[in-house]
């Protein structure tokens, strides 16, 4: 999935995907790291050649120089193991590269098309609602919100606000002027952000509604563009993240992904605190705040409107 230059030209090209991915890991390796000897001091490339990437995959230049211009049509998975060490990829990274080589490979539906809708199915909902003591909610790969417990309607409040449905942290991240104050880390959040969406884009990159949400956002937001340039993924499946809540004030909190197996694409967030701590405390707070603004909400939406005569 090309970076687009407006919504209405957003297009999915996989070739130039991987010509910038690999071409962008190439640049940032230099010979030192991977132990070779340098005896060019004009040297212009800041990091390796396509040549010593070769070298080092056990490939030949022309076929490596291949690959690098977008065409991994029949790449072996034994050749795609020796340029990940090459590049010294990491998990994220390989996997990413194996997404790439897969899409590049299947030609049975190579237009855009609109993704089955998900749904959240009432036992999850059920599960949810349980972690009576955890945030919890249930997010596509786009970053939709399916589902979500009161506590994480309380803790994502800033981002409820937005009328659109479904609820996207994508969206709020880089077009919400809140964002920035409500995530303490907003730089680490907008750069896990775009990296999920990468991820995405290279498992499935005929999904229309990503192509559009990544046309959205890199018309809307310049720090959107240029994070999504630099083609970088990561795992994102578990660490802390700290918020800035505008009823409760500062939170670190923890937080664990878990894929739903039964339903492909969805994963469970959930976030937690440890005992004793202000944080903790925190929560207790944010679920009697939670508590209240819903009743309050519910009694405002059963007082009839009186007639203006």
């Amino acid at each position: 999935m090309a970076l687009p230059g407006s919504r209405s030209v957003t297009v999915v090209d996989n070739r130039d995907d991987v010509r910038q991915f690999l071409s962008t890991r190439r640049a940032r390796i230099t010979p030192q790291q991977v132990g070779l000897p340098i005896h060019d001091s004009t040297r212009r490339v800041p990091g390796l050649r396509r040549e010593e990437v070769a070298v080092l995959a056990g490939v030949s230049i022309d076929y490596y120089t291949r690959l690098e211009r977008g065409n991994l049509t029949g790449v072996s998975d034994s050749v795609l193991e020796a340029i990940a060490r090459a590049l010294m990829l990491d998990e994220a990274e390989r996997s990413h590269l194996f997404d790439l080589a897969r899409t590049a490979n299947d030609t049975a539906s190579p237009r855009r098309r609109r993704p089955t809708p998900q749904h959240v199915r009432p036992g999850t909902q059920r599960l949810l609602d349980a972690m009576q003591d955890a945030p919890a909610l249930v997010r596509n790969a786009r970053l939709d919100v399916m589902a979500a417990n009161p506590l994480a309607r309380a803790l994502f409040s800033p981002a409820f606000t937005d009328p659109a449905e479904p609820t996207n942290l994508a969206r709020f991240t880089f077009l919400d002027k809140d964002a920035t104050e409500f995530f303490l880390d907003w730089d680490d959040v907008a750069n896990a952000t775009v990296a999920l969406l990468r991820v995405e884009a290279g498992r499935n990159p005929n999904d229309r509604n990503l192509s559009d949400l990544v046309g959205e956002l890199a018309t809307r937001s310049d720090e959107f563009r240029i994070r999504w340039a630099g083609h970088n993924v990561r795992l994102h499946d578990h660490g802390d993240k700290r918020f800035h809540h505008p009823a409760v004030g500062d939170l670190t909190l923890s937080f664990e992904e878990l894929p739903l197996p039964a339903d492909p694409g969805l994963t469970i967030t959930a976030y937690t605190a440890e005992l004793g701590t202000a944080s903790h405390d925190a929560l207790s707070l944010l679920a009697s705040w939670g508590a209240t603004t819903e009743q309050t909400t519910q009694r405002n939406a059963a007082v009839p409107t009186r007639n203006m005569e």
